[in-house]
């Protein structure tokens, strides 16, 4: 009977010889749950039960289709273990005299047993094939042979590799402008773009182009043979495209990277690192010794980094361990740092040389880390102090970074990792989803990763949550302010009950910092088909997801691009390509050009994201962000999230950064300086009241412009009445039931002339103010006496002036409340 364990592992253990009399350790294997062909090659779904150390005939082995495992589904009901104590389990104290050994010394021993390889010298050897020549002319014979043929092959500077490519040695650069040798393998045929179906590949974006690598595609619906591929395409993001004809480009296809699926393909801002995954099963095929390939985007020419060996670091393995190949783990770069990650994933035949079919795969929960050449890392030993990675960069195994090594913290495959700035100096990893063959990762919980100490914690969640399942992908999208990161997922698919398969259409959000889960309402939307082993991509605020494994209903889904627009959470038909981003496509708020910090980089993909109304609905604020919840719901108790914050930006009104916040703890995220973080924003204060004293000094200026127009248009009124009378002859009379315009003359005057200013000004006597109805206690009434002081006292015979009604606006006022 197949044997399932929950047995952990690490992708850096040695292979050395098992000693005899150890036991062959054997753990669960899933193989592929991607059913496409939905029965192995006889019509038989059972796993291989041959003993041999050899890789089975395809005609005796069922079809394994993709990485994400069928046998584990197909397996009759008699493969299944019966309890859980039928896994494989670290020796118990009984059996040890002081403790337990961890998980990884475990899987050591285990592996060590696997990779036996015994040499037998005995009475069965084979005889000299050529007794009768001595050892020297057998020498002599084999030189004269073999020297032309060197001569022949190594000539002009070039090699001829056994495969037949013909590569020549040139001196390159790395990364960091360090010189090196490197071997650049010719150019083949431009890899296709037209497949019926793509999964389980790898992608990255660099500077606003979706890579595609590998995975497993068909040219029809009834391939069954040959689907593992290294074909290499880009998708071009600087311009928009219908999703029914994206505009794909087929690259050359590589002569040295393996086709491999379901590895990763770390980024940085030039280069694309492939890293893990599984070789065919269908023709079954041996794995090669593993080696980091990486693509210069520039160059367009790919380099080998073979033997990668582990660095000693904070929380991980010993230096010197060779790094193996991974498959189905999760993957993540952040360029800004230099570093890409793979969590765990499993080991077997297909991924491991020397690995015999008939042992079980083994999963595993370590966290591979990679630095890359002409970065600094203070958790790698050789790169603390600011020290830089070398052309082939740092490896570094974590198994002992906190919860790793609790009960709790379980292997897994097909899972998830995302990184979100802030909460500690070097920001987060986010885990989710995942599982093994027997049992499967919740998400009430979540996995939290500090990258500044190594460390895991656990960070409950509130709301709905999603149900368990394996092989989703998902994007994080920043609000322009940093007081949301949303984690935007899609998809995957469940495998229970037991040899089940069920792929999801549904979009889910989880809202950091406060760890709500909020279900996305896609009904009435044109819903791509429900899929699982696709990937996801974050560009001008839009999700970009390619390919995917969609069940047995779905003949063909090219060309398999789809688009989702995070801001209004609804699926497009076209990708929308944004102007104005800068080459890394962060939020304006959050890009250095406005910032002017080195350290605190923005996330990549968010520009133009708005942070949508159903998200708003849980956590408050505007589409800039201003989010009210800015805690967890369910209280962190340790780690980043209870003691640091997420970097927040300042957006003002054309979205330019005013200042942010730093971390507490440390500097700005990702600078790893001191500082004060948490306290007063002191430059927040002087800009809001620098702004407060403008906005007062603006409306008091236009208050009293308004104040000296409505002066200005009495006084002038006023002359023109008074010309007006003068005209008519109408001199110092009044008029029944009305006071008189103008005064009376002096008691000296002669003829009934009023006297005026030289300038054609009335006199300073004279009344604006005094044609009311004078009724007897009204409101009009006054004296002539009265309207003469009033006039000296608020007219004071001049044009009135907007300095006068700065320093005196009571003054204007009482003008003006006359009218």
């Amino acid at each position: 009977m197949t044997t399932h364990t929950q047995q952990s592992a690490n992708t850096a253990a040695t292979k050395p010889s098992r000693a005899s009399g150890d036991p062959v350790s054997t753990t669960g294997r899933r193989t592929s749950i991607f059913k496409e062909l939905g029965v192995g090659i006889n019509g038989q779904d059972d796993f291989a039960t041959s003993s041999s150390t050899t890789l089975p005939s395809a005609e005796s082995r069922p079809t394994r289709r993709t990485s994400i495992t069928d046998h584990d589904l197909d397996t009759k009901s008699s493969a299944m273990p019966t309890s859980p104590s039928s896994s494989i389990s670290p020796p118990s104290p009984s059996d040890s005299p002081s403790h337990s050994p961890s998980w990884y010394h475990v899987l050591k021993s285990r592996l060590n047993s696997t990779f036996s390889r015994n040499k037998v010298v005995n009475s069965s050897t084979p005889p000299n094939a050529f007794p009768g020549v001595s050892h020297f002319a057998l020498l002599i014979m084999l030189l004269a042979l073999f020297i032309p043929g060197l001569q022949q092959t190594y000539s002009l500077g070039k090699a001829r590799y056994s495969n037949g490519v013909s590569a020549s040695v040139v001196r390159g650069r790395t990364n960091e402008g360090a010189d090196k040798f490197s071997v650049q393998l010719s150019k083949r045929q431009d890899s296709p773009t037209d497949v019926c179906l793509r999964w389980s590949h790898q992608s990255a974006i660099v500077n606003g182009t979706l890579y595609l690598y590998g995975g497993q595609a068909k040219t029809s619906p009834t391939q069954t043979q040959n689907r593992w591929n290294n074909n290499l395409l880009s998708l071009p993001l600087d311009e928009s495209f219908q999703i029914g004809s994206p505009t794909l480009k087929g690259l050359p296809q590589p002569s040295g990277p393996p086709p491999v699926a379901n590895g990763y393909l770390w980024n940085s801002y030039s280069s694309l690192f492939l890293y893990g995954g599984l070789f065919s099963d269908s023709p079954a095929t041996s794995p090669v010794p593993f080696s980091l390939w990486e693509y210069d985007i520039g160059s367009s020419s790919w380099k080998e980094h073979a033997d990668p060996k582990t660095s000693a670091g904070t929380n991980s393995e010993p230096a010197g361990i060779p790094v193996q190949r991974s498959a189905e783990g999760a993957g993540f770069s952040v360029p800004e740092l230099g570093r890409g990650w793979y969590f765990g994933g499993h080991l077997d035949g297909y991924t491991t040389p020397g690995w015999s079919q008939s042992t079980e795969r083994v999963y595993i929960k370590s966290l591979i880390e990679y630095t890359f050449p002409g970065y600094s890392n203070d958790g790698v030993e050789s790169l603390q102090g600011g020290e830089q990675a070398g052309p082939d960069g740092a490896w570094r195994n974590i198994t002992q970074g906190g919860l790793q090594e609790a009960a709790g913290f379980t292997e897994r495959a097909d899972g998830l990792i995302l990184y979100v700035p802030g909460f500690s100096e070097e920001g987060i990893l986010i885990g989710l989803a995942g599982g093994t063959n027997v049992t499967f990762t919740q998400m009430n919980v979540i996995d939290v990763y500090d990258i500044a100490t190594s460390t895991w914690y656990k960070q409950a969640t509130s709301g709905e949550t999603p149900d368990i399942r394996v092989n989703p992908c998902a994007v994080v999208a920043a609000a322009a302010d940093g007081s949301s990161y949303n984690v935007h997922m899609y998809g995957g698919q469940n495998l229970i009950p037991y040899g089940s398969q069920e792929q999801y259409d549904d979009v889910w959000v989880l809202s950091i910092p406060s760890f709500s889960w909020i279900k996305v309402d896609t009904n009435g939307q044109s819903t791509p088909p429900a899929r699982a082993g696709h990937t996801c991509n974050i560009w001008d605020g839009q999700m970009v997801v390619v390919g995917g494994y969609v069940g047995q209903d779905l003949s063909c889904d090219s060309p398999g691009v789809y688009v989702f627009d995070l801001s209004s959470l609804e699926w497009k038909t076209s990708f929308t390509s944004l102007q104005g981003s800068n080459a890394q496509n962060q939020q304006l708020s959050q890009q250095k050009e406005s910032t002017g910090e080195e350290e605190f980089p923005g996330l990549i993909g968010s520009y133009g994201y708005q942070v949508p109304e159903a998200i708003r609905a849980v956590i408050g604020g505007d589409g800039n962000g201003g989010a009210t919840i800015t805690a967890p719901v369910q209280t962190a108790t340790e780690g980043p999230i209870a003691t640091g914050k997420a970097a927040v930006y300042t957006v003002t009104r054309d979205g330019a950064t005013v200042t942010q916040t730093a971390v507490p703890g440390g500097g700005p995220a990702g600078s790893g300086a001191s500082g004060s973080g948490g306290g007063t924003n002191v430059a927040a204060i002087v800009a809001g009241v620098v702004a407060g004293v403008f906005a007062m000094a603006a409306a008091y200026f236009a208050f009293c412009a308004w104040v000296y127009r409505r002066q200005l248009k009495l006084y002038k009124n006023h002359v023109a009445m008074s010309q007006r009378q003068a005209g008519e002859g109408q001199i110092g009379s009044e008029k029944a039931g009305y006071g008189g315009l103008l005064p009376q003359s002096s008691a000296g005057s002669s003829g009934n002339k009023h006297s005026t200013e030289a300038s054609g000004g009335v006199s300073a006597s004279s009344s604006a103010y005094r044609s009311l109805p004078q009724q007897a206690g009204g409101i009009g009434q006054t004296t002539g006496s009265e309207a003469s002081a009033s006039n000296e006292d608020l007219m004071a015979g001049t044009e009135p002036s907007f300095l006068g009604v700065l320093l005196s606006p009571r003054r204007s006022l009482r003008v003006i409340n006359r009218d």
